[in-house]
């Protein structure tokens, strides 16, 4: 454990000095789960011009969340704090009233605070976090944005059993 900690504050590290060059976003999504489970997601994020020089359409950023999910009633409710770091791409699709629509891709890891969640024992604190959206840039110079997002967690078979954890995620981004 103390190791999976280790590796995500250096990765942080690494995403925090890379943002001293960077634009920066903060964003919040609403997290639906498989059966009861609802959650929040808070994260910053940090757009980096890296893949620029292979396609000036590439767009790429670094997220850091903190995120909580919740499942069950209250009587007995069950809830897991995770924290995630994840590279993302986004690619360019469409155009909606001048307005840029893309699709986005990426795979993160986490570390869960609980393995046994929702009904699912999940095997391990670490998790990669593999995320699909489609993202829509409004607003004065596009410096907000919408999307809808595909989350899936998974141990990618290190460990049995690895039933994973599945999310749709509504979002808002402001750019600063």
């Amino acid at each position: 454990m103390k190791n999976i900690i280790l590796s995500l504050t250096l990765m942080v590290g690494i995403v925090f000095s890379a943002g001293a060059t960077s634009n920066k976003s903060y964003s919040i999504d609403y997290i639906q789960g498989e059966g009861d489970v609802t959650g929040i997601k808070l994260a910053m994020q940090y757009h980096v011009d890296w893949l620029k020089q292979y396609s000036e359409h590439l767009n790429m950023y670094f997220e850091s969340s903190l995120n909580l999910w919740e499942y069950g009633a209250e009587n007995e409710y069950d809830s897991n704090l995770v924290l995630a770091i994840s590279p993302v791409i986004q690619y360019p699709i469409a155009q909606l009233a001048n307005k840029p629509i893309f699709v986005e891709f990426g795979i993160g890891v986490s570390l869960l605070d609980d393995t046994v969640f929702a009904g699912k024992n999940v095997s391990t604190h670490y998790q990669f976090e593999d995320r699909l959206g489609l993202v829509m840039q409004f607003g004065k110079n596009n410096q907000q944005s919408v999307a809808l997002r595909y989350f899936h967690y998974s141990n990618a078979g290190f460990k049995r059993p690895n039933p994973g954890l599945d999310f749709i995620a509504l979002n808002y981004t402001r750019f600063y």
